[in-house]
């Protein structure tokens, strides 16, 4: 990956979760990185006037947490760091990736999750509903499950909606990039309606995920190494469970197909996996940018 990743950063647990899984993520591609803290715009509420004294202690304070953050940043890892005024966390993160030309923002979870497990925040909420580049979401207590593996295989979750071909492009691109291998998962077999007899379900689930797992796989370029599963479960978050996760693994999924283009929606089912997996997340935007707009 000859690009840049943007990692938005606080001084928080969260915030080193996800240096780190983006340190590991540039070290893998050969990637950079910008670590970007964001601070408050002009547009601040008039009960937080403008000062100038405050405003120079927090830029100080800002320069000192980015300072350290650089220090967890992995040997070797060409890296950046900015101080930036936006309205939101999300809107900074968004205008950075897009000046730098990323090809992808990462963030930590929001408080109050369970180590290895995601949460979103309105922030992050905010940032998948505006990102035209894929987020990468990164669970709680991620740092201290980083290893130097590097990125050993890419779980990519494969449906049928619009968007398949482009999530597929963009697991190939980092499994290329990183030297790793993908694994086709296909959930399918539980993504039926719930008023469908179960015994149908599974039946007409399992018929449709080894034909679109085999369509999927004859897309895979020679030379990466994939492979196929059928997840089987009641349900999602069922099926999930009963997946096995390498250390240093990275999930990809679709964005809804609600999502306006290029943009990111999480959708149901992915929001679903979320509660489930403990391994950072890429949520794919549906569409492509086109050549000379945005990345």
């Amino acid at each position: 990956m000859s690009g840049r990743i943007v990692v938005g950063y606080t001084a928080t647990k969260a915030g080193k979760d996800a240096i780190a899984v983006a340190s590991g993520l540039a070290a893998a591609s050969g990637a950079e990185l910008d670590i970007v803290l964001v601070l408050p715009g002009e547009g601040r509420s008039v009960i937080t006037p403008p000062d100038a004294s405050y405003d120079r202690y927090l830029l100080g304070q800002a320069e000192q947490w980015l300072a350290e953050a650089a220090t967890s940043v992995g040997e070797g890892v060409v890296h950046r760091e900015h101080a930036r005024y936006a309205e939101s966390f999300a809107e900074g993160l968004i205008e950075a990736a897009d000046e730098f030309g990323a090809t992808h923002i990462v963030v930590g979870a929001a408080d109050g999750g369970s180590r290895g497990r995601h949460r979103l925040g309105s922030t992050t909420g905010q940032l998948l509903h505006s990102s035209d580049v894929p987020v990468v979401l990164v669970p709680r207590g991620s740092r201290k499950r980083v290893t130097d593996a590097g990125v050993p295989r890419l779980t990519v979750a494969v449906g049928t909606r619009a968007g398949a071909d482009v999530l597929l492009d963009e697991a190939v691109t980092l499994a290329t990039d990183t030297g790793a291998s993908l694994r086709l998962v296909s959930l399918v077999a539980v993504d039926l309606p719930a008023s469908v007899d179960t015994g149908v379900i599974r039946l007409a689930g399992a018929a449709h995920a080894e034909e679109v797992l085999a369509s999927v796989l004859d897309r895979v370029p020679p030379g990466v190494p994939a492979e196929i599963l059928a997840a089987r479960g009641d349900d999602i978050q069922d099926a999930i469970s009963h997946l096995d996760w390498l250390p240093g693994e990275i999930i990809l999924v679709g964005s809804s197909r609600l999502a306006q283009p290029r943009r990111l929606f999480l959708g149901s089912t992915a929001a679903k996996l979320l509660d489930q997996i403990p391994v950072p997340m890429i949520v794919v935007p549906r569409t492509r940018t086109p050549e000379g707009e945005g990345r």
